[in-house]
């Protein structure tokens, strides 16, 4: 079978026992403790613990997911970043016994496979015995290998039973019994519920009789190139397409390194591979994704060839001398590992955390333009005007955020900001242009909330108990254990180090200057006061 004729198989059989299909989420989760989608429960999650706010009791889902655990093994045949996985869920419709059975009959009636053997958590009877039922002796495992999640640091749990076809292991079903809170203890769920993945790549293989998820007709666009350009420039088109930017932080950092891991092999068509990916993923922005790699690979290129000169130069490469290169011509670590295999990637790390440990104590982080910084939440300026200008500004920005959550919906999520003494930048997570009565609308709001005169006050507390208050935070960002929480009236209230204004009506008139694109689903406002 093609990809689309399995995809179709798939939804179309669970459709008619009764799921709901339900579309893939976006590739940036909801969970701040994970950087992206990694499962097909994810955007679940919420509902194995209040069943009552799903969709259906039963669904199913072909989900975006990307992984990089182990991105540094990508480049061999069977290791991949981005995937896609087939997933049936229930929240209380049916449990183990039905899971199983409609695992092993779409396995193999519907894809006519034959399945090699299974397994289940060794202390599993029931699953045991179900598949004893069906002509299955399952194999007993440790927690090491049947047990799952939780997904990010806290969340449904439970024992599984994994299906491998060819060698392979083709389908996990999870039955979330349990609730594991951060601290690692569990306890019962209300509603045990199932959770299921199969890996569309692996699928395909088995299906289509080939060696690798490479071979499949899912990569008929990279045929003759690299197993590493093959994963990444796909990775990168689906990063890009979800709104993720290359930085240095995070979701940015790591769709930088895939960038700039391909970016090295100058011969490569990456224009035609990009066009291709298109072909087979309609979904796929072809234009954010040509314009945002471009202009990726122009800046990298720049440094690159002198980087690569240096390192040529260079005898018996280790760490530190890797992490010069890294800090000198923004080498990356792949490129270097792929000259030098010996290159241990703990060893550069550590030359990292101990070169962000100097800089933190040696400097301090620029808050703005104009001789302005921040230290530790303490606004420092050239002059008295300047830092009161500033923490103006600063007070506005989060209501500004607060006034485009209330004019455009909670599809609004930070995705930083800037301030300096003339005015304040804010991206957001937005999916269109504003209209001119929407950024009226959002300039009036802020405004007259500047009028009432509003009080702005801020408690310190946990991390978790803040968490609790709905005060809004910026998903990208590293939190300590003890936050501030500032409010304004009720109107707006964020994690924050502050500094702020004690009353609105000291902010004076917002005005918003500009509102603009920064890239496929991220949307920037400049603005002032007066």
């Amino acid at each position: 079978m093609t990809h689309t004729e399995i995809r179709k198989q798939f939804l179309d059989f669970f459709e008619k026992r009764g799921h709901k299909i339900v579309p893939s989420s976006s590739l940036l989760p909801d969970d701040p403790s994970v950087l992206f989608t990694t499962a097909g429960m994810q955007q679940f999650k919420k509902y194995y613990t209040n069943p009552e706010l799903a969709p259906a009791l039963n669904v199913a889902s072909i989900q975006k997911s990307m992984r990089t655990s182990d991105i540094d093994e990508v480049g061999d045949e069977r290791h991949l970043t981005f995937f896609e996985m087939l997933g049936n869920f229930s929240f209380g419709g049916y449990f183990k016994k039905e899971a199983i059975a409609y695992a092993h009959e779409f396995i193999t009636k519907e894809m006519g496979l034959t399945i090699d053997y299974v397994t289940v958590y060794q202390d599993d009877i029931e699953s045991y015995a179900i598949w004893r039922e069906l002509g299955y002796t399952a194999r007993k495992m440790g927690k090491e290998d049947n047990w799952w999640g939780p997904t990010g640091d806290q969340g449904p749990c439970g024992p599984t039973t994994e299906i491998y076809v060819n060698g392979i292991e083709i389908w996990n079903v999870v039955f979330n019994e349990f609730y594991q809170a951060k601290d690692g203890s569990r306890k019962p769920l209300d509603t045990p519920g199932i959770d299921t993945g199969m890996g569309l790549e692996r699928l395909a293989m088995v299906s289509q009789g080939v060696e690798n998820v490479f071979e499949t007709d899912l990569f008929a666009f990279a045929k003759g190139l690299p197993f590493v350009i093959a994963d990444h420039s796909r990775a990168i088109a689906f990063l890009i397409t979800d709104g993720v930017l290359p930085s240095n932080k995070d979701q940015g950092y790591v769709l930088r390194r895939l960038m700039r891991r391909i970016i090295v092999h100058k011969q490569v068509d990456f224009e035609e591979i990009f066009v291709k990916i298109k072909q087979i993923y309609t979904e796929i922005n072809l234009e954010g994704v040509r314009e945002i790699f471009e202009q990726e690979k122009n800046k990298f290129l720049k440094t690159l060839d002198s980087g690569l000169r240096e390192l040529k130069k260079i005898h018996d490469l280790d760490a530190p001398k890797a992490f010069r290169l890294y800090e000198s011509y923004g080498l990356p670590f792949e490129v270097m590992h792929d000259i030098e295999p010996a290159l241990n990637r703990t060893a550069f790390d550590e030359e990292f955390k101990k070169h962000q440990a100097k800089s933190r104590e040696g400097s301090v982080k620029k808050f703005g333009g104009h001789g302005l910084i921040l230290d530790t939440g303490e606004l420092k300026a050239a002059n008295e005007e300047e830092l009161k200008k500033v923490t103006r500004l600063h007070t506005a920005t989060h209501m500004l955020q607060a006034a485009l959550r209330k004019v455009l919906g909670p599809e609004v999520q930070q995705d930083g900001s800037d301030i300096t003494a003339e005015r304040l930048r804010f991206d957001f997570k937005f999916s269109r242009k504003m209209t001119p009565e929407e950024i009226r609308q959002v300039e009036d709001l802020v405004n007259a909330r500047v009028g009432e005169d509003l009080g702005v006050n801020y408690v310190e507390l946990p991390i978790e108990e803040a968490k609790k208050t709905g005060a809004l935070y910026f998903f990208k960002e590293k939190y300590p254990e003890k936050v501030k929480v500032y409010s304004v009236g009720d109107f707006s209230k964020e994690f924050c180090g502050g500094p702020h204004v004690s009353h609105t009506s000291e902010i004076g008139q917002f005005k918003i200057l500009k509102e603009e694109s920064v890239s496929t689903g991220t949307r920037r406002i400049r603005a002032t006061v007066l």
